[in-house]
This record gives structure tokens, C-alpha cells and sequence, in this order.
């Protein structure tokens, strides 16, 4: 076909010289339409790609309407227009791409799975499989049925042909777009697999570099499996390599200690948090007894960097020893507010009338009934004129 586009002609194409024919805006974006364009519009589960015009982003390339629009950063009127293509981004789909009609090739000639389902994400892909579910050893046997291709350097080619030759094919996928006439672009590996496509390709299934799958997980039925091919592969060894690093240099362990070592840290810190939950029970207990013993109808205190539970614990402690007093506490951790006021049951004090009061004062969001009411604040700013309304005022 003399009019493909770019793109198509040479996906290894980086650059190109044509004209914006053109332009407009579609829900405030700027758009222009080229005469050819080397930039994939999103489709077939294939992102698009990004780049400039004219020194101008590409954020978006949708097919509309029969064209290609270019969504732009900025507005461009019609005339010359240089493109540069982002290849890292590109090159990254080539292989994730490839790498999916590769991997859904071999998990059916060789396990009878068909690939019901495919997703290019940012960071991984994935793919659904009509496996009800799939072991770990099923998963090494297809990582390495997919290797052994990779390894083989099968060439990839792609072709256009008539909805007659079409029917004449051996092709895996018999899916088309709802409402698609005339020629039909096909992609083949060879001696593997041919399939309906229209996005971009590697030259051979050396150009992935590899593939590793990463974990699988039940869907509608079937298994999606989730997988890195190429550079994706490389970056995320690497940052697992220097999150390994990180870990030996703070456990103190090789790679093959890391677990136990960190088990042990965890055990550690489970010990030491019981440990601490204990120590408050006491203080709030000891504490408790303490205020109760104060004469006064009224218990006010601030405590720094206590929580929620320890300010209920203290108050049940006060009131269960003095069921005529009223408490109100606060205190200020990660710079916010809480706090807590309470009343026994030999206490007249209306707690949600008074809890509604000091939210009031302090600002803050909070709720309560019968004999209990407590909130959060973005501070403790209003804290004189919350003891004001509840008329604690020199207690």
C-alpha cells in the first residue's frame, strides 16, 4: 500500500520532514492533521507515541474520524513540519508489543491457553489467558518456550491483504475492528505465528532481548498474566539490585539472609510494640488513679504524642474511679489535633451539647453520644476557648 503511513513504512524511523494540512481544537486541546506522520495513534492495545512538532510535545495521537490527530502542547498553523519521534518510548512498545504476540503464540501452540485479552501498561503488561489457572512450573515451562524464540531471532514482517486473501490466511486471531472494510495488515513471526495487527513491530524476536514473567492472578474465569520484556526488564533488575543493596547495607546480610534477617527485625519490632502498648496501659492506669484522686468536678490535661486508644484508656481509668467527673483531654501528633471529652455516669455535664461546643472552638470535625465525644483538629489553637465554653476557665 503506496499511502501508509510513516509509522508503518519504517517503525525505526525517528525523524520527519511533511506538512501540517490541518488544525483545530477539540475540548480545549490543540490538534493539527499531517500530511504523513511517523507517531502511532493509539489502538490494538498499543499506547500512542510522543515526540514534537515543530519543537511542540505530541501528548496524544487519536485516529477521528478517518485522520490522525496530533494533540499538541501548543496550537500550530498549517505549513512545514519537522517531526522527532520519542524512540525510547517507542522502542519500548515495540518490544513489550512483540513481546505479547510472541508470548500469546507459544502459550497455545504449546498449552493450549488462548490470549482473550492484552494491556500495555506504564510500568508492566499483562495478558489474559483462557487458563482457569496456571502453576509456577507451567509459568517457568512458558518463560523458557518464549526464550528459546527470543534466542531463535525470528524475523518479523508485516503485510497488507484483501478481505479475499484474508479468508485464505492461516491466522491465529480472526478478530477486526467493528465496522473495518477493505485490506487487512497482518503480522507474522515466522514459523510461529500470524496475526491481525496494526501496530508497531521489532525487526526479529532477537530485538525483544528477553521476557520475564512476573506473576499471575485469577480473572473472569481465566488467569491474567503479568510480564516485562526488554529494556523494562533491565531497568527493574536494576532497581531491584540497588533496593538490594539498600537492604544489605541496613540488615547487615547477604541477599540469600535478606528474608530472615528482615524477619528477625520484624519479630523485633513486634516485641518492642507489645512492649510499648504495655508500658501505656500502665502509665494511663497509674495516670488515671493519679487525676481521679484530684478534687474538682472537671479533669483537663494535654498529653504530646499519645493517640486516639490512649486517651480513651486514661478516661475510662479517671471516670471509672470518679463517676462524677468530667475529662477533657487533647493531644497534637503528626501535626493534628485530637481530642477526647468524657463524663461518668454521676456527671450532669450533656456531653453532645458540649462535644458540639469545643469542636466548635477547636475548629474541628468530631461526633459522639451519651457519655463520650471526640474529633480531630487541623490544631490546637482554639483550645483556651474551647475550656471557655465548657467553663473550666481557671481549673
Amino acid at each position: 500500500m503506496s499511502n501508509l503511513p510513516a509509522y508503518e513504512r519504517d517503525p525505526f524511523a525517528t525523524a520527519l520532514e511533511t506538512r501540517i494540512v490541518a488544525h483545530g481544537e477539540e475540548q480545549g486541546r490543540p490538534f493539527a492533521v499531517l500530511e504523513d506522520t511517523l507517531f502511532y495513534p493509539e489502538g490494538g492495545g498499543q499506547p500512542c507515541d510522543f515526540g514534537t512538532v515543530n519543537g511542540v510535545s505530541v501528548v496524544d495521537v487519536q485516529k477521528r474520524g478517518g485522520e490522525i490527530r496530533h494533540y499538541l502542547g501548543a496550537a500550530l498553523a498549517e505549513g512545514r513540519a519537522s517531526l522527532k519521534l520519542d524512540w525510547a518510548r517507542r522502542f519500548d512498545h515495540m518490544q513489550q508489543h512483540t513481546g505479547q504476540h510472541l508470548l500469546t503464540a507459544v502459550a497455545q501452540d504449546q498449552f493450549k491457553w488462548e490470549t482473550t485479552a492484552f494491556h500495555l501498561g506504564a510500568v508492566t503488561c499483562d495478558i489474559e489467558l483462557s487458563a482457569a489457572s496456571i502453576s509456577l512450573r507451567e509459568m517457568e515451562r512458558l518463560e523458557e518456550a518464549v526464550a528459546e524464540e527470543i534466542r531463535a531471532r525470528r524475523e518479523i514482517t508485516a503485510r497488507w491483504v484483501s478481505a479475499e486473501g484474508y479468508a485464505q490466511e492461516a491466522v491465529r486471531s480472526r478478530g477486526l475492528p467493528e465496522g473495518h472494510s477493505g485490506d487487512i495488515r497482518l503480522v507474522q513471526i515466522a514459523g510461529v505465528d500470524l496475526n491481525t495487527c496494526g501496530g508497531t513491530h521489532l525487526r526479529h524476536t532477537g530485538e525483544i532481548e528477553a521476557l520475564k514473567l512476573l506473576g499471575a492472578e485469577s480473572i473472569r474465569g481465566g488467569t491474567r498474566l503479568f510480564y516485562v520484556a526488554g529494556g523494562r526488564l533491565r531497568a527493574r533488575l536494576g532497581a531491584h539490585e540497588q533496593r538490594n543493596a539498600a537492604l544489605r547495607a541496613a540488615l547487615g546480610a547477604p541477599d540469600e539472609d535478606l528474608m530472615p534477617a528482615l524477619q528477625t527485625k520484624l519479630d523485633q519490632l513486634l516485641a518492642l510494640d507489645r512492649r510499648t502498648r504495655k508500658l501505656e496501659e500502665e502509665l494511663a492506669e497509674h495516670m488515671a488513679a493519679a487525676l481521679a484522686a484530684r478534687p474538682g468536678a472537671w479533669v483537663d490535661m494535654h498529653l504530646e504524642h499519645k493517640d486516639a486508644a490512649f486517651l480513651q484508656k486514661l478516661a475510662r481509668g479517671i471516670l471509672t474511679a470518679d463517676p462524677a467527673k468530667a475529662v477533657f483531654l487533647t493531644t497534637e501528633t503528626n501535626g493534628q489535633g485530637l481530642f477526647l471529652l468524657s463524663a461518668g455516669e454521676a456527671s450532669g455535664l450533656d456531653v453532645p451539647a458540649a462535644g458540639k461546643a469545643v469542636a466548635a472552638a477547636l475548629g474541628a470535625k468530631g461526633g459522639g453520644s451519651g457519655k463520650s465525644f471526640q474529633g480531630k483538629a487541623p490544631s490546637l489553637a482554639g483550645r483556651p476557648q474551647a475550656l471557655e465554653a465548657l467553663g473550666v476557665v481557671g481549673h
